[in-house]
This record gives C-alpha cells, structure tokens and sequence, in this order.
C-alpha cells in the first residue's frame, strides 16, 4: 500500500463520473478544512494487516502535525500493482474504522473526481509512505498460531483425560519426547540428521544447490521410492472411495474466495508475477477440489462424497532455520483428500474411519503404531460436546494421546488429528493427518441438496492418509538409523528397496549364469554385480545398498542350479543368515512380501559396471 500524506489548509473534490466499481455516493462532494489528507494506492498482496499498519502510520502523522481531521482519498496514481477494486474498498474501509482518535472522512472510491488542495508548506506537510506485508504473506491463521494459547493434556488408554504435568511418562519415553517438543513449539534444526546421510549414501536424493532452499533433486533409486509409495497412497484412497482428480498447482491472488481462504491455512505461500496478475502457489489441493465441489451438483444420496488429488507438488515456503533433508521442504508431494460430509454425526464417522485408514496406510508403508505417536487438536467447545467420541479415538490403538485444546476456534476446523513420528534427533513431524473443517463449504459455496429438496451446507474433512510423501521416506530412513542402533541391519522395507536382489558371481566365468538366472526372475528387481572388483567388496557394497536378498553364485550353484542367499531381514551386525534355495523358491518369498503393494521395474541398468555413480 503507497500513502501520499498531504497536511493541509483544507482539501474540496467534487465528483464528475462514476466507473463501474463506483461506490453509492449521494451529493456532488465534500470540502474539509484542516486535514491530513491521506491519498492511499491499495496495492496487490496488501490484506488486512497491512490496513491496520497504514491507519497506524496515517494516526501518527496526524498527532505529529497536529490535524484535526483525516480524509482518506482513494489514488490509484501511486501504484502500477494495483489490488481488485473489492479489496480496495474492503481494506480502505479498514483503514477508515481503525483511526479512532479523529474526525475521518472518506472520499468515494471509483469516481472521477475534480479537487483542490492547500498544502501548509511546513517540514511534515508532504510525506510519502510505503506499507508491505511480510515477504512470506504471513496469514492471520499463522500470527493467531504464535499467540493462541495452549491447554496440554494426555488421554489414557483407559480414556481418562489428564493434565499433562500430572501424567505419568514411565514407559512411554518417546511420547515424553513429543510432548517435550510440541509445547516447546521450536523447530530450527541444529544437527544434521542421519536420514540426510541415508539418503545421499543409498543415492536416492539431495539438495538442488540451483533451486530454492527446501527443494530436492531425486536420483533414480529416490524417484522409485518415492513413486511407489505415491502410487501406494494413490490406491489406499482410491480403494477407500475417492474420486481422483488434478487441479492446477497456482491460482489468482485476487480471486475474493481463495483470498479469504488464504487467511484462514497456516502456511507461507509462494507468489508468482502473472502479466496482470499475481498468482501463488497451492500449499494443498483444498483450492482445486472445493471449487469443483462448488460447481457440482451433489444430493444428500452421494454424501458422504471423497475427492483425491496427489499433489506434485505442493507449495510452503517454511521458515529456512526449519529446512532439513526431507522432514521438512518447501516443495512436497502431499496425497491429499477431501470428504463431503451430511453433519456432524457422518463428519465423526469419516473422521473415525479416516483414523483407522491412516494406522493401515502407514503400517502398510512400514511405519508400525510403536512409531509414532498421536495428537488430537481440539476447541473446548467441540470437546465438551463430543466427549465421548473424541475419547473412542483411544480405542483405536490403545496408547495414550497427546491433546492440545483451544478456548477459542482460531483456524478453519473444530478437531484434528495426527500421527507424528519422532526421530533420532527428538524431533516431531506429523504424518497422517484428519480435520473436521468448518468454514470452507460456506466459503466456497459448496451445498448439497437434502431430502426436502432444499440446499444446506456440509462439513468437509481434509485427510492425508499418509502425509507428505517425502516425509514418509524420513520416517523410514531415521527408523532404519534408530534399528541399527539397537544393533539391527539398516532396511528399507522389500517393496520399497531399489534392488530386492543382487546376485553376485565369484568370478567372472559365472556372470552368464548370474546373467541367466536374473533374466528369469520376473517381477522382481534384480541385478548382477559384474565389476571387476573382489567377492568381499561386492557383498560389502551390497550391504552398504541395504539390498534384502544378496545371492552368491559359483560352481556349486550352477551345478545345482541353486543360490546361496544372504538374508538381510534375518541377519544382525554380528552375524549373517545364510540360506540355500532356488530361484522360483527366492522370487516366491518376495512376492509374498511384497503382496498387495504396487511394483516398479529396476530404475537402473541391470548390470552395476554400467551404471553411473551420482553425488
């Protein structure tokens, strides 16, 4: 927002023609006498918080020169970045109801208007301002965030509700680590953490150095991790009933709907420059999927009614302190889905058997209950209603939750849950989340018509299943950390691994049978270490890949057409479970493991002296 600050004699206009965003005015003008005349360019990007700071600047100038009035003058000559005339009016009537201390007057905005101005000539008399938002548009749901008061409590498994200083952590240590850091709301990283190793050791991802921080470049190791486990997702939602869609990744600043709502998340945006207008990136797929609910036709026999987008990506500019590896980017893929819900007795519902989706997604994924822990978020006034109900979610997997109540509702939804995994650092990143919204269906104009035939307004849930893909791979990569410390081999789980057998021949006059024996092992990654390098290393490399199956091939094996297997799963760091068994036997056990789980090829040549090394 740009101020012209005029202290003046007195300021007379006269209104000549009304353009089409022309506010109602009765009369032909005004005439005010000793003024500070306050000529303000609403710009793009200004909100709410920029009006209080421009009635703020407006309220100091006029002490300072000691004005008896103000006059706000709409003046789009100040600013070739000029906001929507709605926002215009909205924030200079702000402006208008936040200067107390003064007579105010207020000329008309959208009129071509004649004035003249007497301007008193002293030092302060012509002043010029300049008010921005914050750099990273900063939305009320963030500062409300900082400032909002906290209520700490654990419900037992018994469903007992404790204050958190009286409950008793014996035994539950991680949980102690979590509530530790979630009232301690800090969460810069100091120490680099051990998936970051992990993942540049195994080659699956890094930072991109020519992007912005909080951006990964995926190797093509990480890109099959990570489209297995999107395609996993992706199936688990599907399978639960959504619909799945694709919407766009950025949308208009302006557009007055997604503006409100903008307000209302607690996330940083991005924002581009458009040749007229500027644009921000989603941090979600709520934009994408509510308006197309708000543009569908949906009766009470199609509720409740899921909608899924995997969104590659979504977009949060995080604080940089806060940026690490792949706990926490600026870009992610986040799996998420939307629920239409009747009222609130089908919203509970969903809401439960969401929670129930996300403890299978997850253990699905490798993320067992033991990993990880539960928060239920919750205004006062939803907990006291729904007591029971908020207290069933203990039921589900009978360990003790942390809750976090509110007095007042300051975001967008009245109950959320989510499943945060701690890591080897004691930090917390949430996983599966659900949330009870609302605000949005009214927001957005979303109805569905009842059995009388007339149009209500539904609730909506928000459900990630698994939360953000990249975070799912930080959780099993500080897992495997946290196994091997306990004295287990580092893992991923079988279906996720980049190579789920290595066969490895003793010497080079057994590569075409370690040749032949992989080409015959369908629907399983395998491949063969022809390197000219020695038998120890090749099976050091391979345990350094975290391979799961690692066959050695030499004379005794071609001639009893087996292979002598290393089993990772059921080996230690002191010993090595070794096995004989066929090819057919070998490729049968992993598809038992791997049963019901999508399945990619090898991402890499099958041969390892072909492949390239990335660092």
């Amino acid at each position: 927002m740009k101020l012209l600050l005029i202290h003046a004699d007195y300021i007379e206009y006269e209104t000549k023609k009304a353009t089409r965003y022309a506010e109602p005015f009765e009369g032909k003008g005004e005439r005010v006498e000793e003024a500070l005349v306050a000529f303000t360019s609403v710009e793009k990007g200004d909100n709410v918080e920029v009006a209080k700071a421009a009635a703020n600047e407006i309220t100091e100038v006029a002490k300072k020169v000691g004005a008896e009035r103000v006059v706000i003058y709409p003046y789009a000559h100040l600013s070739s970045e000029l906001a929507d005339p709605k926002l215009a009016v909205e924030l200079l009537k702000a402006i208008e109801d936040d200067i107390k201390s003064f007579e105010v007057h207020r000329a008309p905005f959208g009129w071509y208007k004649a004035f003249k101005i007497s301007c008193k000539g002293h030092p302060l008399s012509e002043l010029s301002r300049e008010i921005k938002g914050e750099e990273a548009e900063v939305t009320q749901a963030l500062k409300a965030e900082e400032k909002v008061k906290s209520y700490w409590y654990i419900l037992t498994p018994e469903g007992e509700l404790v204050e958190i200083e009286e409950f008793d952590f014996t035994g539950y240590d991680n949980l102690k680590k979590f509530a530790d850091y979630e009232i301690a709301k800090r969460r810069a990283v100091d120490v680099v953490p051990p998936h970051v190793e992990y993942m540049r050791k195994l080659q699956l991802a890094d930072y991109e150095e020519a992007s912005d921080s909080g951006h990964m470049r995926y190797y093509p190791k990480g890109r099959l991790v990570k489209s297995l486990l999107e395609s996993f997702v992706t199936r688990k939602c599907i399978e639960y009933g959504a619909m799945e869609v694709e919407t766009p990744i950025m949308y208009s600043r302006e557009h007055p709907t997604l503006r409100r709502y903008l307000e209302r998340f607690p996330a940083r945006q991005y924002i581009i420059k458009g040749d007229k207008r500027d644009f921000f990136l989603r941090f979600a797929a709520c934009f994408g999927q509510f308006l197309i609910c708000s543009n569908a036709t949906i009766t009470h026999r199609n509720l409740p009614l899921k909608m899924y987008e995997l969104t590659r990506y979504s977009f949060r500019k995080e604080q940089r302190g806060e940026l690490v590896g792949l706990r926490r980017l600026r870009a992610f893929t986040m799996p998420d889905m939307h629920t239409i819900a009747r009222d609130m007795e089908q919203a509970k519902q969903e809401f439960f058997n969401q929670y129930k989706l996300s403890v299978e997604t997850l253990r699905e994924i490798g993320l067992e209950p033991e990993d990880y822990e539960v928060a239920i978020r919750v205004t006062r006034d939803f907990y006291n209603e729904n007591k029971d109900f908020v207290h069933s979610l203990v039921d589900i997997l009978k360990k003790p939750i942390l809750v976090e109540m509110w007095d007042q509702r300051f975001f967008y939804f009245v109950l959320k849950f989510e499943f945060n995994f701690v890591d080897a650092l004691n930090k917390a990143s949430a996983l599966s989340t659900v949330q009870i919204d609302v605000e949005n269906a009214e927001r957005y104009g979303i109805t569905y018509v009842n059995e009388k035939g007339e149009k209500v307004y539904p609730l909506i849930l928000h459900c990630s299943a698994s939360g953000a893909i990249e975070r799912c791979m930080y959780a099993l990569l500080e897992k495997a950390y946290m196994e091997k410390e306990k004295g287990k081999l580092p893992m991923l789980p079988v279906w996720l691994s980049p190579t789920q057998v290595r066969i490895i021949p003793v010497s080079e006059r057994y590569l075409d049978y370690a040749l032949d024996v992989a080409s015959k092992m369908k629907d399983v990654r395998v491949d063969v270490d022809d390197r000219d390098e020695t038998l120890g290393k090749k099976i050091r490399d391979a345990s350094m890949e975290w391979i799961p199956y690692i066959a050695v091939v030499g004379e005794v094996e071609e001639k009893e057409g087996n292979l002598t297997v290393t089993i990772r799963a059921e080996s230690t760091l002191k010993e090595q479970k070794r096995v004989k068994m066929t090819p057919e036997e070998l490729v049968e056990r992993i598809r038992k493991e791997c049963e019901g789980k999508p399945f990619k090829p090898l991402p890499l040549p099958i041969r390892l002296s072909l492949r390239p090394a990335f660092r």
